[in-house]
């Protein structure tokens, strides 16, 4: 008797279906549940699930970052996908964590409204900052970030564009920075940070539907990818009505 091979399943298009990429997403996570694969374990070739999946590899790689973002899986540039290790349990991050992840672990959903999103050049003080020469092309994206619909900070980013080309094109709706940039190579590692309360201007405040003049503490950071170059600098606003900062100072 001959072998019965389960039928390729793909993402179903038409009218009233999921996105096609959301959609590779559940089938991933529904394979890797079938075939029991654990922390550490290689996914099948990006190549291998286009074909499977019958669907691009813009699709997939959006699927897979979902996934990365999710938790669920993390890339090692140049090797591929694998099956992420379960994050240990804790309430309030000590090391970098991406809005998106902050949102994971409180059991809440990210969404950002994106203001601006454009390649711009280094003004002298961005390229102090950055370590790169006045003029450097930059990807400037700036956001407004949303937790359970609810407007939470306006982000501010500059990243140095060469370090991780393509994020012009990314759809930072849904997608998480961290994530994209872990994608490309380029992992981040540490980051310096002045922490100021401040009132909001009149554009401050319409972007967070607050009024003018309420309380907002800003976030200005300088982030360090882990060969200690600088990749990014993020200015984050947050409203002072729905944002708590908690930390713990060791004694000495």
């Amino acid at each position: 008797m001959s072998e019965q091979r389960p039928t390729p399943r793909t993402p179903r298009r038409g009218s009233g279906a999921a996105p096609l990429w959301e959609q590779a997403a559940d089938l991933i996570r529904e394979d890797i549940a079938r075939d029991g694969l654990g922390a550490g374990d290689r996914l099948p070739s990006e190549r291998d699930l286009c074909v499977r999946f019958d669907i691009s590899r813009v699709t997939l790689r959006k699927a897979l970052l979902h996934l990365v973002d999710q938790g669920l899986l993390t890339a090692t540039h140049g090797r591929g996908w694998f099956v992420a290790a379960p994050a240990p349990a804790r309430e309030w991050p000590n090391d970098l964590e991406s809005f998106s992840a902050t949102a994971r672990r409180k059991q809440m959903t990210a969404r950002s409204l994106v203001l601006a999103q454009e390649r711009v050049l280094a003004t002298l003080d961005d390229a102090d900052r950055l370590d790169v020469p006045a003029g450097t092309a930059l990807l400037r994206l700036d956001r407004v970030r949303l937790l359970n619909d609810v407007r939470i900070a306006v982000d501010r980013t500059l990243v140095v564009d060469a370090l991780a080309p393509g994020l012009t094109e990314v759809d930072f709706t849904s997608a998480s920075l961290f994530a994209e940039l872990d994608a490309r190579g380029v992992t981040l590692d540490r980051s310096e940070t002045a922490i100021e309360a401040r009132a909001a201007d009149r554009a401050l405040a319409r972007e967070l539907e607050i009024e003018p003049g309420a309380p907002v503490l800003r976030l200005d950071q300088t982030i360090y990818a882990r060969d200690h170059r600088p990749a990014l600098l993020s200015t984050v606003d947050y409203s002072g009505e729905r944002y708590r900062l908690r930390t713990t100072f060791p004694s000495r």
